[in-house]
């Protein structure tokens, strides 16, 4: 059977190493997904795949074994997830209308655990509802505070939760247990003067190890939630390199409008000859310099008062 690769990946489907045998790729945005929904992923594993179900580095799901012929037959069962996930569609049983946009990634956020400093999977999942489907190649990953269990330093856009210690100093009994838990577990940027805790708010990394260590709820956490967006942190076999911090002390729709942004930008400027016409965003910003890239993501940008942009960066990494 023929078949046109680049539609087929473009569906969300992948080119295997078995000719005429695909793998239908299942998005699940911040990684959350209603048990109700299983059955369905194990339905078409068994009626249309191998059997077995590969569990994604980027908390999807990858259905191996499926013929060609029966890729019409999986997009209808499909449908069911993409609907209950509130996924953009344009043609319901059709299938995914684009793949290049990754599924966005998320640690398991405040819902269950203590550190995080915000709901990662609902801040995915409107990131998502804004920039899908798209073909251009992004990867894009959200966690609950600094201590980055989504390894969000490894994507083009890492967005980690951030919170502004809120001291009430009549509830401090100078126990110093915020003191040392700083101090040990994160930037050491509290100190006690004259039986009060100071906080040096330029260098704090807003993770909230205060508002934890603290028996009797002088610190609490600031009910905006703020963000620091680092950019174009890249694995694979040219040049890895960590991402770095662009905005610290930045909101939500701020982040989305940069995301956008960035759509344009390499719209504008991605390698027409690049290999399967996909180009990594940090390349491309290799290539422009970053000042131009700056500029197109920050067009029409309202950041907060409080935000700080860090500019010029420049990425470390391996060089071949």
């Amino acid at each position: 059977m023929d078949m046109d690769t680049k539609q087929l990946k473009k569906n969300a489907f992948r080119v295997t190493k078995q000719r005429g045998i695909t793998t239908s790729r299942i998005r699940v945005p911040g990684g959350h997904l209603e048990v109700k929904y299983l059955p369905v992923i194990q339905e078409i594993a068994e009626k249309y795949g191998n059997g077995t179900v590969h569990i994604t580095s980027r908390q999807g799901f990858e259905i191996p074994g499926i013929l060609f012929e029966n890729i019409p037959k999986v997009n209808e069962l499909l449908q069911t997830i993409i609907q209950g996930l509130h996924i953009n569609h344009e043609t319901p049983g059709a299938g995914y209308p684009a793949a290049g946009t990754r599924n966005i990634t998320a640690c398991i956020g405040n819902r269950v655990c203590p550190y995080a400093c915000y709901d990662t999977t609902a801040i995915a999942q409107r990131i998502e509802k804004a920039i899908f489907p798209h073909d251009l190649h992004f990867k894009i990953a959200v966690t609950g505070c600094p201590n980055d269990c989504a390894k969000v330093r490894m994507h083009d856009f890492g967005i980690m939760g951030m919170t502004e210690p809120q001291y009430d100093k009549e509830r401090c009994i100078n126990c110093e247990a915020c003191v040392k838990a700083c101090k040990k577990k994160a930037a050491n940027v509290l100190k006690t003067v004259n039986y009060k805790v100071e906080r040096n708010a330029d260098k704090c990394i807003g993770c909230g190890e205060c508002v934890l260590a603290c028996p009797t709820g002088a610190w609490s956490r600031s009910n905006e939630k703020w963000f620091r967006l680092t950019l174009m942190g890249r694995t694979g076999k040219k040049n890895p390199r960590l991402g770095e911090d662009f905005v610290k002390w930045i909101d939500e729709a701020s982040i989305i409008k940069i995301i956008k942004n960035t759509y344009d930008y390499v719209a504008k400027y991605i390698d027409p000859a690049a290999p399967g016409g996909k180009e990594h965003i940090g390349y491309i910003v290799d290539r422009t310099g970053f000042e131009e890239f700056k500029r197109w993501a920050l067009r029409d940008v309202q950041l907060p008062e409080r935000a700080e942009v860090y500019t010029p960066i420049y990425w470390q990494g391996i060089k071949y």
